[in-house]
C-alpha cells in the first residue's frame, strides 16, 4: 500500500526503479527501505519457515516480499495500489506460494488467517512497513485479531512504536500503549535511521515485535467499557484520575473518587502511574 510516509523495502544501490507510480511517490510521501541488512533483521525476528503463513502489509518495492518468500510455505502481500499490485503479480507469477492482492490493509480480515496456514500446525505471521499516517489503525485492527495471530514484526514511525511499548510512568505511557499490550506483548526490537531509506523520512522508524497473548494478562470482561475507561484515563492527564474519569465518561466528580477508590487505587493518582491490572480493576468497577 502507499499512503504517506511510507517504509518501502528495495535492494541496496539497486538501479533506479520506473515504476508507474514514480511520479506520484514523493507526492504521497513514500519512503523505500534500502539497507538489506534492515530488511534481514525484520525477517528474523519471526523466523519464517515452510510451514507457515506470512502476511505482508504494504510490500512495495517487494524486497522484504522476495526474501519472504524464500522462507515461507505460503507468503499473501496486501498492497492498496494497484498499479504496484501489477507490478508485482508479474514479479512473483512463477510463485505459486505467494499471492499478491489489492487490499487495504485497515479493513483487512485478520481473523481468517489461520485457515489458510500451509500445515496444520503452521504458524501466522504478519511482518510490514506501516505506513505512517495510517499505522495506528492497521496496528488497532491487528491486535483486534491477535488471537489468529502468533507473531509480528512491524515498522512504525519510532514515535508511535515507542508508545506502543512504553511501560508506566513515562511520558510516552498511554491509551495506545494499554489498549495494545491488554491483547500482545509489545517489545521495541530496534530503530531505523532516515539514511536506511531513499529518500530519506525526517524522522526516525522502528520495529516492534509483538507476540499474541494465549492468556488474557489481566481479565477483561467488557473490552468496550476497558477502553472507554483508559481513552477517558488519559484524555486530560495532567489531571488526577478521578477529575480525568469524570470529563472522560460524563461523571460528577465524586463519583467518579468513588469508583477509583473501590478498585483499590488512590484517586489523586495520574492515569500514566497504572498498571494493566489496575485498568482493569477500574473498568470493572465502572460497569
Amino acid at each position: 500500500m502507499s499512503p504517506r510516509r511510507n517504509a518501502r523495502a528495495a535492494a541496496p544501490r539497486a538501479p533506479v526503479y520506473r515504476s508507474p507510480t514514480r511520479g506520484r511517490t514523493r507526492a504521497l510521501g513514500q519512503h523505500f527501505l534500502r539497507d538489506r541488512s534492515v530488511v534481514d533483521r525484520i525477517v528474523d525476528l519471526v523466523a519464517p519457515t515452510a510451514r507457515d503463513l506470512v502476511v505482508e502489509i504494504g510490500p512495495g518495492r517487494g524486497a522484504l516480499t522476495e526474501t519472504l518468500a524464500a522462507r515461507a510455505g505460503r507468503l499473501l502481500t496486501l498492497e492498496i495500489d494497484a498499479e504496484l499490485v501489477t507490478t508485482l503479480q508479474a514479479r512473483f507469477v512463477a510463485s505459486p506460494h505467494v499471492e499478491v492482492r489489492q487490499a487495504d490493509a485497515r479493513q483487512f480480515d485478520y481473523r481468517s488467517l489461520r485457515a489458510h496456514a500451509p500445515e496444520p500446525a503452521g504458524r501466522v505471521l504478519v511482518v510490514g512497513n506501516l505506513p505512517y499516517s495510517v499505522g495506528k489503525p492497521i496496528l488497532a485492527a491487528l491486535v483486534e485479531a491477535a488471537p489468529a495471530i502468533d507473531e509480528m514484526a512491524l515498522m512504525l514511525q519510532k514515535e508511535v512504536a515507542e508508545r506502543v511499548a512504553a511501560e508506566p510512568g513515562g511520558k510516552t505511557y498511554g491509551a495506545l500503549s494499554v489498549l495494545t499490550q491488554v491483547s500482545v506483548a509489545a517489545r521495541l526490537a530496534f530503530s531505523v535511521p532516515p539514511g536506511a531509506f531513499s529518500p530519506p523520512p525526517q524522522v526516525d522508524s522502528a520495529v516492534l515485535h509483538l507476540v499474541p497473548h494465549r492468556t488474557p494478562p489481566v481479565p477483561v470482561a467488557d473490552p468496550a467499557r476497558f477502553a472507554a475507561v483508559v481513552r477517558a484515563s488519559f484524555g486530560q492527564r495532567r489531571k488526577s484520575l478521578a477529575n480525568a474519569l469524570a470529563a472522560g465518561l460524563g461523571l460528577g466528580t465524586e463519583r467518579a473518587r468513588r469508583l477509583v477508590e473501590a478498585a483499590s487505587i488512590d484517586p489523586g493518582r495520574r492515569a500514566e502511574t497504572l498498571s494493566l491490572a489496575e485498568f482493569a480493576r477500574l473498568a470493572a468497577t465502572a460497569g
